[in-house]
């Protein structure tokens, strides 16, 4: 099979056509050596032969990832394509799951290889089948909107852009083209541990709505899109309600909002300043004392994520406990 039949080409060809690389600019691939990254590694070189570099992340979590560190090197020597490697120890925190733990480490190790490879954005060849199971965990968690709204197609972390040209593609397409062209690949083992939801979504709930409603994949993709233009919308209101609040917020500023609009504005705010995302039941104590507040007596402390929302004066404001520096 030739690469002018991987599926990655024509999506990287609109992709490109809707604003992607700027002609300069030197592409990296997020390489894991698996089926999706090597379509997209093998098609992106060949679009752009000489502009590719691949970067790949061990992460040191299994015994697989060794193997996973020579199938990368293998096949990028055989390319041609420039392969920048980084090793990180990706244990979780206490309360983190390894797979939060290790997406964070990832992605600050990938703008990092970027940048010293002088690469302007990241491609990342997450796919719809990795749409179709972000969408149905946020559901299954009770998910707002940012929830609903999945994985965007393009963002910004840790000073890089990443871009994920691939979301309107079936995984099967893709290995259905890696496996007939040849390409040596890695299948990652925890794949099929039924331990982590993600598996479980994949093995069990995604051939169910197969069954039911074929290509359910791209009808959850749009509604996904549907969900990140109206979380656009509720950003932008928030931006107009923080101005006006001030920041940090002013409490009688927001006793001027609807409740709904006051949620929108705090979330907003811990969100973008703070990195914060309180839960339901964190917001609702949050409003319901911004309502309360009509004394200066009034005290205002609530825990909200790994912080704390307190009132000072006249306005909230949030804060972490801080660590004391090791001896």
């Amino acid at each position: 099979m030739t690469a002018s039949s991987n599926p990655c080409g024509p999506a990287l060809l609109r992709w490109s056509a809707q604003g992607g690389p700027d002609t300069w600019t030197k592409l990296a691939v997020a390489y894991s050596a698996g089926a999706d990254s090597t379509a997209l590694l093998v098609a992106a070189h060949a679009l752009w032969p000489g502009r590719v570099v691949a970067l790949h992340v061990h992460h040191g979590l299994q015994a697989a990832a060794d193997a996973f560190e020579t199938t990368a090197r293998t096949t990028c020597d055989r390319l041609g394509v420039p392969l920048h490697l980084a090793h990180v120890r990706a244990r979780p925190a206490r309360g983190q799951s390894p797979e939060d733990a290790a997406r964070l480490y990832r992605y600050r190790a990938l703008a990092d290889l970027a940048k010293s490879a002088g690469a302007g954005l990241v491609l990342l060849a997450h796919h719809a089948d990795d749409q179709a199971e972000t969408l149905m965990l946020a559901l299954s968690r009770g998910g707002g909107l940012p929830g609903l709204a999945a994985m965007p197609d393009h963002f910004e972390r840790h000073g890089m852009r990443f871009a994920r040209p691939l979301l309107e593609i079936p995984a099967g397409a893709l290995r259905a083209w890696v496996e007939c062209s040849g390409e040596p690949f890695a299948d990652d083992p925890s794949n099929a541990d039924l331990r982590f939801t993600r598996n479980r979504i994949r093995k069990t709930l995604l051939p169910a709505w197969e069954a039911c409603f074929p290509g359910f994949r791209l009808m959850l993709a749009r509604s996904a899109r549907h969900a990140a233009q109206a979380q656009q919308l509720l950003d932008d209101l928030a931006r107009i309600d923080l101005a006006a609040v001030g920041e940090p917020p002013s409490i009688t500023g927001l006793q001027v909002l609807s409740r709904e609009r006051q949620a929108n504005v705090l979330r907003h705010w811990l969100r973008s300043g703070w990195g914060v995302v309180p839960t339901t039941a964190q917001m609702e104590q949050v409003l319901n004392q911004v309502t309360a507040c009509l004394t200066r007596g009034h005290r205002i402390e609530l825990k909200v994520a790994d912080g704390t929302l307190r009132r000072d004066g006249g306005h909230l404001t949030f804060g972490r406990p801080t660590r004391a520096a090791p001896i």
